[in-house]
């Protein structure tokens, strides 16, 4: 258990630039506080500790205000930041060092059954306010753009963005204009870029047949 805190706690000092020492961490970040609380109730699930597994995951969520079930499996070195709003639902699987921020929710449809939520890969990136509901894989080393809606599934080494989400990069060649990186701020909307042009084009048009009217 102690390797795991340490483990934990050096993941967000590697992380998060604001974090200045592991004291700090361990007492006053959400996120950490949710994984290590987490790692309890699903020890308690698996042994089939069903009330007393809740009972951890319900605690955590009043002090943190993330929500994580009992049953779901999380790899190492997740890295939750801030954390306010984040709800993982009971079949999700998440793979190894991922960040997730605020409002995240990994959740269902509710036209699921058995496997319901979705299955995070290793070095995944989930944006804030990001929803990714529906049980497929979002691959390895994917981005989830802010405000994202995903409902199918991410390609590895991808970057999704939009309401509903589309993949605008692969391998890290373009497929649709987006900026070079996530920065959480400047990822534009796809299908807002296509409704832009659509809205230059038609100006162009009437223009031309105001021309037309004068000759």
């Amino acid at each position: 258990m102690f390797k795991t805190i340490k483990e934990e706690i050096d993941v967000i000092l590697e992380r998060d630039p604001a974090a200045r020492s592991r004291c700090e961490v361990f007492f006053l970040y959400s996120g950490f506080k949710a994984i290590i609380h987490h790692r309890i109730a699903h020890w308690l699930y698996n042994r089939k500790h069903y009330f007393l597994a809740r009972f951890v995951s319900q605690r955590s969520k009043k002090i943190t205000g993330i929500e994580i079930h009992p049953a779901a499996k999380i790899g190492k070195g997740l890295f939750i930041d801030h954390g306010t709003g984040v709800v993982i639902g009971e079949t999700t699987e998440i793979g190894d060092n991922c960040t997730i921020y605020q409002g995240v929710t990994l959740g269902g449809t509710g036209k699921d059954k058995g496997k319901r939520h979705p299955t995070i890969g290793n070095n995944v990136l989930i944006g804030s306010g990001a929803k990714v509901l529906g049980p497929f894989t979002v691959g390895d080393n994917s981005k989830i753009a802010a405000n994202a809606v995903v409902l199918s599934e991410v390609p590895p080494n991808s970057t999704c963005v939009g309401v509903p989400g589309r993949i605008v990069t692969i391998n890290n060649v373009r497929i649709a204009p987006v900026a070079q990186d996530l920065d959480q701020i400047h990822m534009p909307d796809p299908v807002s870029m296509e409704l832009c042009k659509l809205r230059a084009r038609l100006e162009k048009l009437e223009e031309a047949n105001k021309s037309d009217e004068t000759l």
